[in-house]
């Protein structure tokens, strides 16, 4: 591969994680990607697809892979028993299979010998059967990653947002939209954007409550913490603007307006970017101090093992991780 790989993890073994990375190798076999997980279960995959592509073992993440293979590094205290698992349903196993790909590629990477991290869904009741203190991918990464302060962004084509609150209830969310959350926020998404190659990012930021609020009448967070926390921004030299109605800034970021919306809760932020195909998003995590990207969809137990498994979300998430990444 000629410089450090990029690094897939197979996510849930009992979903279609392992299924869309199959695909992925099977519709285009990029070379410059290993996938960290169980070699078993790799090779179950590519049979469904009806792919005869050999799985090639690696004795270390970075080992140069053959050609004309899906290379495949088992990290250490994978557990055993993965094939048996009952396909469609929760197990502990599982989880436990998951977090430790994800330990050992941001271990890889922190150790440069990995380039950028791409995760297949994974299941959070599985990852919680397994005694993981983290809710999901984001908040274990930011873990391992030393604490750092993260968010999530979902951005395809059209529509990039990015979340105050990502995986809590609806009633303690509410609770988290303060202004220090809100211009943390802003900040993070600024320098990440930044990074991307937007000199000067249009930051939209969207409201919590019904029409922002109507100066007070709906709510007042928006008086309270979001209308302080952009007038902080902009004082940093940001261009943040709003609170905006959340039922129609989207529409005006798809426009090009904007360069990306920051929503208050998990659902304001994502139905949007969902709504215009799941195919094409992607997930990114801004803050860490390297690049992770993922699907924009979950395990889909309901198809797991069919081989009906659509990888162009997978895709899109290797395209992205490539680009923000660049080669080492």
């Amino acid at each position: 591969m000629g410089t450090a790989p990029l690094l897939i993890t197979q996510g849930d073994v009992c979903g279609i994680g392992p299924e869309i990375i199959a695909r992925l190798w099977q519709r285009e076999a990029p070379p410059d990607a290993v996938v960290v997980g169980d070699a078993g279960v790799m090779r179950r995959a590519l049979a469904w697809c009806g792919h005869a592509l050999p799985v090639a073992v690696l004795s270390a993440v970075d080992e140069p892979a053959p050609p004309h293979c899906l290379p495949v590094w088992e990290p250490p205290g994978l557990p055993t028993g993965l094939l048996d698992l009952p396909l469609g349903e929760i197990a502990a196993s599982a989880g436990a299979a998951a977090a430790a790909c994800i330990d050992a590629a941001v271990r890889a990477i922190q150790a440069g010998q990995g380039r950028a991290l791409v995760t297949a869904p994974i299941h959070k009741e599985a990852l919680h059967a397994a005694g993981s203190p983290y809710p999901g991918h984001t908040e274990m990464l930011q873990a391992l990653a030393g604490g750092v302060p993260v968010r999530m962004m979902l951005a395809n084509d059209e529509l990039r947002t990015v979340l105050v609150t990502i995986h809590c209830s609806l009633r303690e969310a509410i609770d988290r939209v303060t202004r220090e959350a809100v211009l943390d926020t802003l900040r993070i998404t600024h320098t990440a954007l930044q990074r991307f190659g937007l000199a000067a990012p249009r930051i939209a930021v969207a409201g919590l409550n019904p029409h922002a609020g109507e100066g007070g009448l709906f709510g007042r967070e928006e008086i309270d913490h979001i209308a302080p926390a952009i007038a902080d921004a902009r004082a940093l030299g940001l261009d943040a603007q709003g609170p905006f109605a959340p039922d129609t800034v989207f529409m005006r970021a798809r426009r090009g307006e904007f360069d990306v919306v920051v929503a208050m809760t998990h659902d304001h932020g994502l139905i949007p970017v969902k709504y215009l195909g799941v195919e094409q998003g992607v997930n990114v995590t801004l803050g860490l101090p390297f690049v992770r990207t993922s699907p924009d969809h979950g395990t889909a137990f309901d198809i797991a093992g069919t081989g009906r498994a659509d990888p162009s979300s997978l895709a899109a998430a290797l395209v992205m991780a490539r680009r923000l990444s660049g080669p080492r």
